[in-house]
């Protein structure tokens, strides 16, 4: 199999935010292709520990090829690094309370992943309505499609696809039913939800959105994680979030004042940091990323809780 491009959106300002030191303990929740993961553990060194998680066992098993490299480039200068399969939601049974340094989490589906075809996360190319990140178990986007009834589908592609004609959409699916490709899904939104003046995406996006936050459960799985992740840093311990659209940024923002408040978290990221001009123009993904980040802080010794 030929390797797959990937390029880590906002590296160098997850690793800044992160502040990555030897002999550190870390944590990437979304290992993907391992771009972020690379980096840390370069700056790690061989006294440090990064553990690794994602529940697509494709790309668990491509960056864990890339981590042997760097090792074998590396030598003794290469932290231990654990590889965990599970989804990011898991991560409290896995991680003792106060024992990281950092923790990244970079959401939402991976350029690997939107690549393949089989995968079924996207319409550039023609293939079977999966979209699942852990293809072992769960419902495929195909039987969410063929099986949820009328106002449902509307409900869940207005929700979690933020889509505006949302009705509109589930009418013409359910008439087209059965629908089985990636293609074809996109054939029948585009008959009936031509694209929008001024709108750059295609018709098809928030409905493809929206099912793959509903097939891989995307919003519940970052509400547990975000219930955790603060007590699972030590003081002084970093969190950095990265998001791809409203409903992800909101969630981590609204979390982290909520912490901030109790006086838990000190925010880092007043506003967001984005991708600069240059990172955007390399990586287009890169241009609706946002990235949030906040370090723990002791209530013993706490300052006044910012208000935000």
């Amino acid at each position: 199999m030929a390797e797959p491009q990937h390029v880590p959106v906002l590296l160098e300002e997850s690793l800044n935010f992160l502040n990555v030191r030897a002999g550190g303990v870390m944590v990437d929740c979304t290992l993907g292709f391992g771009g972020h993961s690379l980096a840390i553990a370069k700056r790690l060194g061989g006294s440090g520990r990064l553990i690794c998680f994602d529940r697509d066992e494709q790309a668990m098993e491509l960056a864990r090829a890339r981590l042997a490299g760097l090792a074998q480039e590396l030598g003794g200068e290469m932290p231990t690094v654990e590889f965990v399969g599970r989804p990011f939601s898991e991560i409290a049974e896995v991680i003792s309370p106060g024992t990281l340094d950092g923790l990244l989490a970079d959401f939402g589906v991976s350029s690997m992943q939107l690549d393949e075809a089989h995968r079924g996360f996207s319409f550039r190319s023609d293939g079977p309505l999966d979209m699942r990140m852990d293809t072992r178990s769960g419902l495929t986007a195909e039987q969410v499609v063929n099986q949820a009834d009328e106002e449902d589908l509307a409900n869940l592609i207005y929700e979690f696809g933020e889509e505006r004609r949302s009705r509109r959409i589930a009418r013409a699916i359910v008439r087209a039913r059965p629908v089985t490709t990636t293609a074809e899904l996109a054939r029948v939104i585009s008959a009936v939800a031509p694209p929008i003046k001024g709108e750059k995406i295609h018709p098809a996006t928030k409905t493809f959105q929206a099912l793959r936050i509903r097939v891989n459960d995307e919003l519940g799985e970052i509400q547990t994680l975000l219930k955790s992740a603060g007590s699972l840093l030590k003081p002084g311990g970093r969190v950095v979030m990265i998001s791809f659209h409203s409903l992800e940024d909101r969630l981590v923002k609204d979390s982290f004042r909520e912490s901030a408040r109790l006086g838990e978290l000190e925010i880092l990221t007043k506003k967001p940091a984005t991708a600069v001009e240059q990172e955007a123009l390399r990586n287009p993904r890169s241009r609706s990323a946002k990235l949030r980040a906040a370090e723990r802080i002791l209530k013993s010794s706490m300052r006044s809780a910012k208000k935000f």
